[in-house]
Parts: structure tokens; sequence; C-alpha cells
């Protein structure tokens, strides 16, 4: 059975973005030994341009195959102009009012994301990476299998919480830790 990764940015104080969402400023760690790590064992995750921009836009999906994130995460790229920010993998996007989808590659969920999610856990493949945002991974919050939290050095006081979800205590694991020259620290956790 595929597992659903949640695969996020954080500061230190636990935020992935500005308080409207905003998260450009983690770019800047993205340098040196921890740049190595994203271009090598994090291809999958880059959006496309990025891909194109590192030089490993032709290296074959090694952890994920499939994408799905929230309405406002998908608007960042719709601001720029891009339908498929991770043409590379097959793309999913959850929202209430976007009636119809800008590419026919990327599909649309209007409603029930966890059922959707469910069926893509039974089909064959890699993982599914979430990609944000707060509201998304608060309506999946049963369905993650694996956090995936790279820690940036960096506090912001206030922001986007990981989850936009009611209290309540899940257990997860620590599986890995890996910490990089630039102060990024990277762990993953399993249910």
């Amino acid at each position: 059975m595929r597992k659903l990764s949640y695969y996020v940015a954080a500061s230190i104080d636990g935020f992935i973005g500005a308080p409207g969402g905003d998260a450009v400023f983690f770019n800047r760690f993205v340098v040196g030994d921890y740049l190595d790590y994203m271009r090598t064992e994090q291809a999958d995750t880059l959006p496309a341009m990025a891909r194109q921009h590192f030089g490993v836009e032709d290296r074959p999906l090694s952890r994920y195959d499939t994408v799905i994130q929230g309405r406002a995460s998908y608007d960042l790229a719709l601001q720029e102009g891009i339908t498929r920010p991770y043409a590379h993998l097959r793309e999913i996007v959850v929202s209430r009012t976007l009636t119809e989808s800008p590419d026919p590659q990327v599909e649309i969920v209007s409603a029930d994301p966890v059922g959707r999610v469910r069926e893509l856990k039974k089909e064959e493949g890699l993982s599914i990476y979430l990609c944000g945002g707060a509201n998304l991974a608060g309506q999946l919050r049963d369905e993650v299998d694996e956090l995936v939290i790279k820690t940036y050095p960096v506090v912001l006081g206030e922001g986007m919480r990981m989850f936009d979800a009611e209290f309540r205590v899940d257990d997860f694991s620590l599986v890995s830790s890996r910490a990089f020259d630039n102060g990024v620290v990277v762990r993953q956790y399993e249910r």
C-alpha cells in the first residue's frame, strides 16, 4: 500500500509560512550540502522549474509519483502562469471553488479528499507527496502515514500552522534525523 507523506518546510517554532502563507524566505537555505540533498534524495519534491534549474529534470522518480495540494498552494503557481507546477508527477488539487482544471493533466477534487487519498493508497506506485497547505493537511491528518519535516533555523513568532486542525494527540515515531551545515534539520517520522 502506498503512503501519504506530508513533506513540509517549517520554522523552529513550527510555522510553514507567514500568516498569509508566503514561505519564500525559506529558499535562502537551499544551498551547500542541503541543496545536494534536495537534488539527489528529494528531487521528486522539487517543482518542475526547480528540477530544470538544478539539472535534475531527467532524474527518474524514486520516492513520489503523485502530488496532492490545496488550492492556495496551487494558486502560487497559477499566479505565475504555471498550470502544472509538478509536471513530472501526477497532480491533484483539492478545491471547493475551482470548478474546472486549468490543465487537462491536473485533477481537481472538489469533495471528499480523504476518500480520494484512500483510493490513491490502494493503487500501485510510489508514495503520495502531500505538498500543502495547512487546511488540506488538517483534513488529511488521519491519512498521513509519514511526516518529513524540514526545520529551518528561523523563528517566525506567528504564521501558518503545519496542520489546521483541532487539538488531538497523534503519535509518530522518529525514523531518521539529519542535520546540514546551514542549520536545517530534516526529520522523518512514521505513524
